[in-house]
Formats: structure tokens, sequence, C-alpha cells
């Protein structure tokens, strides 16, 4: 059952890092490119309309990692501990708290990103977009590298 928990985690945070890594560009990168680029194609389509996908799958992500951090508790960091990988123990460790800063920074990024969007704060979106960004980059690559280290062996 955890197996399947975390394949569905990690399908979410795809999911999720594709969402989020669109709407990064759309926003940071001007438009410069011709049209039929790939830069420009990825910006074609607008930033807002992944807002509500962006909060829905950050939520459920962060939620079935809460689900399964019992059992990574219990059966992987320990090893980790024992084998002295303090280093990705440690990426781990900050990838727990970007998380939870992420999360508290939802309803702000909600907030900016609703209808009427005021110009006056195309930067104040661009910098939660950014930041919401390398949470869901440092969660997913960390995620991927701890589990390559040890996986669940259940």
């Amino acid at each position: 059952m955890i197996v399947a928990l975390l394949i569905l985690h990690g399908l979410l945070a795809v999911a999720l890092l594709g969402a989020i890594t669109h709407q990064a560009i759309s926003v940071w990168v001007p438009m410069r490119g011709a049209a039929g680029s790939f830069v420009g194609r990825m910006r074609a389509v607008p930033a807002k309309s992944y807002v509500n996908a962006i909060i829905v799958l950050y939520a459920l992500t962060a939620l079935l990692g809460g689900i399964i951090y019992p059992t990574y508790r219990l059966s992987v960091r320990i090893v980790l501990e024992q084998m002295q990988l303090y280093v990705p123990n440690g990426a781990f460790e900050l990838k727990e708290h970007f998380v939870a800063l992420g999360l508290g920074v939802l309803p702000a990024y909600w907030y900016f990103w609703r209808e009427p969007q005021a110009a006056e704060h195309a930067r104040t979106r661009a910098v939660l977009t950014a930041l919401l960004a390398f949470i869901v980059w440092w969660g997913f690559l960390v995620g991927h590298v701890l589990n390559n280290i040890r996986g669940f062996d259940l």
C-alpha cells in the first residue's frame, strides 16, 4: 500500500513540477523568441491558467507526503543515519521545512493571482511563483535522490 502511495505521490509531484515550471517560465522569460519557438509555445498559455491546478496539486502532494512520512522516518531515515549520510538526510529535513513554508505561502499566492489582477502586483506574483517553483524543484530532486539512495523495502 505504501509503495502505491509513493508512486501516486511521485506522479502528483511530476504534474506539479510541470505546472509550476510552465508558470514560472511564462512569468519570468520575456516574449522575444519566434512565435513557433519552444519558449514561445511555453509562454503561449496564460500564467493565470495554472493557479488552481498548482494549489490543488501542491496541497495533494504535501498531504500524500505527510501520509507517507511516518514510514520514511522508520524505514529510510534510520538507515541513512546508520550509513552516516548526513547531507542527504539534512537535504530532506530542509525539504520538510520548505514544503511547510510553501503551504503557508499558498494563500498569498492565490490572493495575488486571483481576478482581477492588478498590474502593480506583477512583481509579487512573479516572486511568489519563483519561490514555489524553487520549493517544488527542491522537493522533487531531494525526494528523487533519497528514493534512489534508499527506497522503501516493503
